[in-house]
């Protein structure tokens, strides 16, 4: 069968593998903004400006450093998660459990992150090439498959696999668990709270880095490059159920798919076919497919 509902199949397997890329993409992001509003309450709107400084990252150390991509996936988000610990120790913890002031701080934080990067490298897109090793593809018969692209799918499902086994499986876990659920009763029990709400923000951010580096050779390195981006990772989080790690994940993937598909069979919808859902999935259970309704 060459053509499904008059598309040709090939059209339909590029659109479907363009939806799974995106769909990693939404995932690790909406990991990370999810794991920030289920212990901060806070509703990271600088997460997007994060993102793209772990791409510009990557990008001043291979051109004013020569440190290749490979280096660069583990220094960029240590990098960009530092700068993470230190807004959230001397600024983010002072608005914590506020929705209204954590969107102001952050929203203006990724602003700011904008406005400087937009200043000292220009407004016009950074290049940045896809590493030597990961160049070319392999043609599956139904389909192209560039090869970094398969690695970004695969690198990105995988560090959200382990994020989600580290909070559910391990001591360190547990005890984010317990904050996330009553932070004044596990400080009852020793757990330090506000240390661990700084690391989180920080493993969060460098989550975000991490995306911004995959991105780079994808995408031209610029100062907005996150900033729409973010709103749909918000409506990702939203429709998975706010603060529910495995509901970013699954619906970050399936939300790409959803829009890879649309793009297939009704190219004018696939910009808002996650608001859509978003306005549905909220009609019928406000918190979210994987989310746990109060009271």
């Amino acid at each position: 069968m060459s053509e499904l509902f008059g598309v040709p199949m090939t059209a339909l397997a590029g659109q479907l593998m363009l939806g799974i890329i995106n769909g990693a993409f939404y995932a690790i992001l909406s990991l990370g903004l999810a794991v920030v509003f289920g212990l901060l309450n806070v509703i990271n709107f600088a997460h997007g400006a994060q993102y793209m400084l772990g791409a510009l990252v990557a990008w001043a150390l291979l051109n004013s450093w020569g440190i290749s991509y490979w280096w660069s996936l583990l220094l960029a988000p240590m990098a960009v998660g530092a700068i993470g610990l230190v807004l959230e120790k001397f600024l983010i913890a002072r608005v914590a459990y506020d929705h209204r002031y954590g969107m102001l701080v952050t929203y203006g934080l990724a602003l700011i992150a904008q406005g400087l990067v937009r200043d000292h490298f220009g407004a016009a897109g950074l290049p940045y090439s896809v590493p030597e090793a990961l160049r070319g593809g392999v043609d599956l018969g139904f389909v192209f498959a560039p090869y970094y692209r398969v690695w970004v799918v695969a690198a990105s499902l995988t560090l959200c696999v382990l994020t989600y086994l580290c909070i559910e499986k391990t001591p360190l876990g547990a005890n984010l668990r317990a904050a996330t659920e009553n932070g004044a009763l596990a400080e009852c029990f020793g757990i330090n709270v506000k240390l661990l709400s700084t690391l989180t923000y920080g493993a969060a951010v460098a989550l975000a880095a991490f995306a911004g580096v995959l991105a780079a050779p994808m995408y031209s390195v610029n100062p907005v490059m996150g900033a729409d981006l973010i709103i749909v990772v918000f409506a990702v989080v939203v429709i998975g159920g706010m603060g529910s790690l495995s509901g970013a994940v699954v619906a970050g993937l399936g939300l790409g798919i959803a829009e890879g598909l649309t793009k297939t069979f009704y190219p004018p919808a696939s910009n808002i076919v996650i608001f859509i859902i978003m306005a549905v999935v909220l009609t019928l259970r406000p918190a979210g497919l994987f989310g746990r309704d109060k009271g």
